[in-house]
């Protein structure tokens, strides 16, 4: 106990040994929705569900564990929502590219992903990005995963006339939503240790008890085999050897780039690992999810990156690598207990994911608002990331103007060389997609 204490600095950093466990294990139950819900997304390419369920277990597992043994933060890593899609039913069925070649096109992404990390690029840009960004980085991840609590638990639903409006409440699972979103609030208030898990663990009592979520049949099952997919995005690298799918590669590369970096800027700056507006052992971190997205390429999912649904783990005490650590342990249980992981629906995760939005939004009162300059491109951060539904489109509408803001109020040169850099990129980045 002791050593594990002193490897990770609990002391230092105001944790303990429970308060990490019961971190990693709301993390852990935060997310495990992803070895459900990647392979379903995935499936529709063609890929065997049962070799990205293991794909994802596994790779999920070894990226926490670097995170954790690597970085020592808060932080766990899994598969990229969102870049799964575009992976299934842009490229894929949309583009008419067997799904080994895709898998390939992610494995090169990968490895590119890997060099710019190790020649300590994507540490530069997180550096040069001003501490009002960071701060609305943070906040906007806070929305867009408050919104993302919002509709799978069916408070809100799409609606043609006004985009989005109030869910029906004649469903029973909606108010299985406001259950527990109503007790987690109240345990929070109350400043109960542990209340967003309390809030989970009640959830999945009354829906079981209601019959809202169904009892598993099973709770043991065998490992399903990665053979169909192991090794494949290697062995299939001739295949990119066409324009459409070089686009398709820095489409990967581009989106998990920043995807990835903004996550974690801003749950580290959550966790208050943030000092002097630098992160520390940030050059590990990038290094242990960049390592990941090459592992999962190989084993056989879309790419891998560092999870906004930490922020869980997070906001219930989890400040150091440990966290990490147990969440990756219980995604390797995960693989063996699958029936079980089926008890946590999306009505047990949304209030989490909505509270988790109330805490990160607090990041809101450290942007400098009387400055419009400062302001604008931080405002489109933070409503970009929600209604666009993509941390790295939110980042890019910040990003784009925060030097055209900044030049009209004659403070061109507090604007260092790599935020002008980064503007141009993301100008490049919305066109690629685009044209993708």
């Amino acid at each position: 106990m002791q050593r594990i204490a002193n490897f990770f600095h609990f002391d230092e950093l105001g944790t303990s040994f429970r308060t990490e466990m019961l971190a990693g294990l709301t993390t852990f139950v935060s997310m495990a929705y992803i070895l459900f819900v990647n392979p379903q997304v995935l499936g529709a390419s063609g890929i065997s569900q049962g070799a990205v369920f293991t794909a994802t277990a596994f790779a999920s597992a070894l990226g926490c564990f670097l995170m954790g043994l690597l970085a020592n933060y808060p932080i766990a890593i899994s598969a990229s929502l969102g870049i799964n899609a575009f992976f299934a039913y842009s490229v894929v069925i949309g583009m008419k590219v067997p799904w080994e070649t895709a898998l390939a096109g992610v494995f090169v992404a990968s490895i590119l992903f890997m060099i710019l990390t190790a020649f300590k690029i994507r540490e530069m840009v997180v550096d040069a990005i001003p501490r009002d960004l960071k701060m609305a980085i943070s906040a906007g991840i806070g929305l867009f995963i408050a919104f993302i609590g919002l509709s799978q638990g069916g408070l809100i639903v799409a609606d043609k006339s006004t985009v989005v409006t109030l869910g029906s409440l004649q469903v029973g699972s909606t108010w299985l939503t406001i259950f527990g979103l109503i007790v987690t609030m109240i345990l929070m208030s109350a400043r109960v240790p542990g209340a967003i898990f309390i809030g989970m663990v009640a959830n999945s009592v009354l829906g079981l008890a209601t019959g809202l979520i169904p009892m598993p049949h099973h709770i043991v099952s065998a490992i399903p085999s990665i053979s169909s997919t192991f090794m494949v995005g290697l062995t299939h690298v001739g295949s990119i050897n066409s324009l459409q799918l070089v686009v398709v590669v820095l489409t990967f590369l581009l989106v998990t780039f920043f995807d990835t970096t903004g996550t974690l800027v801003g749950l580290a700056e959550q966790a208050g690992l943030v000092k002097n507006n630098k992160l520390p052992r940030i050059g590990k971190a990038l290094m242990a999810d960049s390592s990941t997205m090459v592992v999962g390429s190989l084993l056989g999912t879309s790419p891998m990156g560092a999870f906004v649904e930490s922020s869980a783990g997070i906001a219930v005490g989890g400040r150091t690598g440990f966290t990490a650590i147990v969440t990756g342990i219980l995604f390797i249980f995960g693989a063996f207990f699958s029936p079980l992981l089926a008890v946590v629906t999306n009505q047990v995760t949304a209030p989490a994911l909505i509270i988790v939005g109330v805490l990160m939004a607090q990041s809101l009162k450290n942007i400098h608002w009387e400055k419009f300059e400062v302001a604008a491109p931080a405002f489109l951060i933070v409503l970009g990331m929600p209604l666009t539904y993509s941390i790295s489109d939110g980042i890019a509408l910040g990003f784009i103007t925060y030097p055209l803001t900044m030049l009209a109020a004659k403070r061109g040169k507090d604007v260092g060389p790599m935020m002008y850099g980064l503007a141009v990129v993301f100008v490049l980045f919305l066109w690629i997609l685009n044209a993708g």
